[in-house]
């Protein structure tokens, strides 16, 4: 690991903050680590190096991984850039940037386009559950032969292997959606 001085004071405020965090004095912490106090206190003071021997446990003890504990601290982690998919109507604001428990995510999108008609043969299907709230707008949601409208601070859930399809009714809406991870794989890669 490079001793670049950004990173290593960040590695270093991490670790006195989770530790801090905890409540823990670099006693507590030490013997949780197997390192010693002084040497835990002059890695956060900054006057040791640290090695990746060190890290590993460290990171262990305080209830975080190696990759969070070294990740970068650029703006690519803080903010969320929207996805634009023109074709379909959909603007997407990924909230989650790794699926959580289960594989679920959690999108915030807004949708322009309008919902297919009877017939359009553009209701999909897939395994799972979907989930959304309205933020904003009214939703048409096709669920089979059912037309259901969703107003704003309404709540929709259904199975997934209904055929389905959302649009927007009277101009743009917006909705905080979960996804399993069959239907993130469905509804937030862009069209071809």
């Amino acid at each position: 690991m490079t001793q670049d001085g950004d990173l290593d004071g960040l590695v270093r405020q991490r670790i006195r903050g989770l530790r801090a965090a905890r409540g823990w004095s670099l006693d507590d912490l030490a013997a949780r680590c197997y390192l010693s106090p002084s040497t835990l206190s002059r890695i956060e003071t900054g006057h040791r190096r640290i090695a990746l021997d060190q890290l590993a446990p460290i990171a262990r003890a305080l209830g975080t991984t190696l990759d969070q504990l070294v990740g970068s601290a650029d703006d690519d982690d803080v903010v969320i850039s929207p996805q634009r998919d023109e074709v379909r109507g959909v603007t997407t604001w990924m909230l989650t940037r790794e699926p959580g428990p289960h594989g679920v995510s959690v999108a915030r999108m807004r949708i322009t386009r309008p919902t297919p008609h009877d017939g359009a043969g553009e209701l999909g299907v897939h395994p799972g559950k979907d989930w959304f709230t309205v933020l904003s707008g009214t939703i048409v949601l096709r669920l089979g032969e059912r037309t259901i409208l969703v107003e704003a601070g309404q709540a929709a859930e259904f199975s997934t292997m209904i055929p389905h399809a959302v649009g927007a009714r009277g101009g743009p809406a917006e909705i905080l959606c979960i996804f399993d991870h069959d239907g993130q794989r469905t509804h937030l890669h862009p069209s071809p």
